[in-house]
C-alpha cells in the first residue's frame, strides 16, 4: 500500500498533475529498444525544484520508487519502471534560466532538449555540442553520461556539465559543482551524478559548457572497399591528431538502410561521414590532409558538403539510421548493442562482430562513432520467434564480452540500467560494490530507480 499512500498524498499538492490514466502509463512503460513493456504505477509532472522535493520525501516516507524520465531515449532500459512506482516526468521543467554568453555556460532545467537550446543559442554565436541523434532532454542525457557523434571533438556529457541542482533520496536539495572551469575542492559530486541514471537522485537543475559555433564547416562522405579499410583511415586520422569534428561509419547495410529510407545513391559499400570544424583556411587543410589519407586505404568517391542545407541532410541521413535499418524489415524488433574500445583495436573487434553476424544470420547493420572508440550493431529479430530473440542476445553479449578482452567497456554511452547489469562485476571488480555502497548510503531506502546501475540491496 506504500506505492498508493504515496500518489494519494502527491496529488493533494500536484492535482491532476499526478495521473494514473492507461495512456500515460503505456507511454512511460515503453522503451526505445529490446525491453518489454513495464508501465509505472503514476506518471508525476512537477514544474517546480520544490516539487520534486516535495514528491520525492512523500516516496521516501512511503518506500515508493521514484523513476526520472526526460524524453524517454534511453536505450537500456533506465527509464522504465520495472519494479513499479511513479515515473517523474521532467517535461514541464524546461526553461532556459540564463544565458552567460560572455562566460560560455548556461543553465537550464532537466526538461530542455538539446535541440531547444541550440535553436535559443543561435544569436550568441554559441552552441552545445553533444549530440546523440536523438532530441534527447539534457537532464536524461546528464544521467547517462550521454556522447555522440561530436564527442570526437567536443567530449560527453562528463565534459561540458560544470554543475548541477539535484533533489537527493532525502528530499533534500543540493548543488554540485560551480562556474569555474576548473577545481580541486572536494570530491567531484557533479561528476557523480552524471552517468548515475537517477539512481542517486532526480537533476532539478544543469549548467553546462557552451563553445563558440566554428567560423567554418564542411562535411563529406567517402567510400571504402571494406570496413576495414575505413577503420585504418579513422585511427591513422587520429593518431595523426587531425582536429575532426565528427567521424562516423556507416556499414553496407547501414547505407543500403539509408538509401531506401531517404533516397539516397550512395554506392552500397562501408562509409565515413566526415565533418570538419575551424577556419576557412583549417577546414581545407584538414579535408586535404584526410583525403590523402582515405586515398592510401582505398578511399573513394569524395562527395564535400559546404552548404548548411547539404551538411544538414548529410547529418540528418546518419541520425535517421536507426529508423532507415527498421523500415528495412518492417515488423521486426531490434536489440541495440554496442561496444567502446581502444583506438588500436577497432577493426578487430568489428571484423569479429560482422563473422558473429554472418555465422548466426542474424540481421545487424554497424554503424556508429569510431572517432571515439564506439560502434553499433542494430540486431534486427521477430519476437514472437524465441530462437531468433535468444540468438540475438547471445550475440549482444558476445560483443559486451569481446570489448571487455581488448580492453573496452561494456557501454561506451548507452548506460547500464537493467539491460548491461550482468557485466558491471567483470568490468568494474571490486569497484562495483563500492558503488553500490555509495547508493546504500545515499538511498538506504532504495527509492531511486532501484535496480539499476549498481548491485541490488534491500531497503533498510
Amino acid at each position: 500500500m506504500g506505492v498508493q499512500d504515496a500518489i494519494a498524498e502527491i496529488s493533494t499538492f500536484l492535482g491532476q498533475r499526478i495521473t494514473r490514466s492507461k495512456s500515460d502509463l503505456d507511454i512511460h512503460g515503453r522503451s526505445e529498444s529490446h525491453f518489454p513493456q513495464s508501465p509505472p504505477d503514476a506518471v508525476a509532472y512537477p514544474e517546480t525544484t520544490d516539487e520534486v522535493a516535495r514528491l520525492v520525501r512523500v516516496c521516501a516516507a512511503h518506500g515508493c520508487p521514484v523513476i526520472g524520465w526526460g524524453t524517454g531515449t534511453s536505450l537500456e532500459g533506465q527509464a522504465q519502471a520495472f519494479d513499479g512506482g511513479i515515473v517523474v516526468d521532467f517535461t514541464r521543467m524546461n526553461r532556459i534560466l540564463d544565458i552567460r554568453a560572455e562566460d560560455m555556460d548556461v543553465t537550464l532545467q532537466p526538461g530542455v532538449t538539446r535541440e531547444a537550446l541550440n535553436q535559443e543559442l543561435r544569436a550568441t554565436g554559441l552552441f552545445f555540442p553533444v549530440d546523440p541523434g536523438a532530441n534527447a532532454s539534457l537532464g536524461g542525457m546528464a544521467s547517462t553520461r550521454a556522447s555522440g557523434t561530436t564527442a570526437v571533438r567536443y567530449g560527453t556529457m562528463r565534459d561540458n556539465v560544470l554543475g548541477l541542482e539535484i533533489v537527493t533520496p532525502a528530499g533534500e536539495v543540493i548543488r554540485t559543482g560551480s562556474r569555474a572551469r576548473k577545481s580541486s575542492s572536494g570530491y567531484d559530486l557533479t561528476a557523480l551524478f552524471v552517468g548515475a541514471e537517477g539512481t542517486l537522485g532526480l537533476i532539478t537543475e544543469l549548467t553546462l559548457r557552451l563553445h563558440g559555433q566554428p567560423e567554418a564547416v564542411s562535411s563529406a562522405v567517402c567510400g571504402f572497399a571494406s570496413v576495414g579499410d575505413a577503420v585504418a583511415a579513422v585511427i591513422e586520422t587520429i593518431q595523426m591528431g587531425l582536429p575532426m569534428a565528427r567521424i562516423e561509419l556507416m556499414d553496407s547495410a547501414s547505407v543500403a538502410a539509408v538509401n531506401a529510407y531517404a533516397g539516397m545513391e550512395l554506392p552500397e559499400t562501408p562509409h565515413l561521414l566526415l565533418e570538419f570544424h575551424g577556419s576557412e583556411t583549417g577546414v581545407a587543410e584538414q579535408a586535404e590532409t584526410f583525403g590523402m589519407i582515405a586515398t592510401e586505404h582505398d578511399g573513394t568517391g569524395f562527395d564535400w558538403a559546404t552548404r548548411p542545407e547539404e551538411r544538414n541532410a548529410l547529418w540528418t541521413m546518419r541520425h535517421n539510421a536507426y529508423h532507415a535499418i527498421l523500415g528495412a524489415r518492417p515488423g521486426a524488433r531490434a536489440r541495440v548493442t554496442h561496444r567502446c574500445g581502444p583506438i588500436s583495436r577497432r577493426a578487430e573487434a568489428i571484423e569479429a562482430t560482422q563473422a558473429d553476424l554472418a555465422q548466426t544470420g542474424i540481421e545487424g547493420p554497424i554503424l556508429g562513432h569510431v572517432g571515439d572508440g564506439n560502434f553499433h550493431a542494430i540486431l534486427l529479430f521477430d519476437e514472437t520467434d524465441h530462437k531468433a530473440a535468444a540468438a540475438a542476445s547471445a550475440l549482444s553479449e558476445r560483443m559486451v564480452l569481446r570489448a571487455l578482452d581488448l580492453g573496452g567497456t561494456a557501454t561506451g554511452e548507452h548506460g547500464i540500467g537493467r539491460g548491461k547489469l550482468g557485466y558491471m562485476a567483470r568490468e568494474h571488480g571490486g569497484g562495483w560494490a563500492m558503488m553500490g555502497a555509495l547508493k546504500q548510503a545515499l538511498d538506504p531506502g532504495n527509492i531511486m530507480n532501484p535496480g539499476k546501475l549498481v548491485p541490488p540491496h534491500d531497503p533498510t
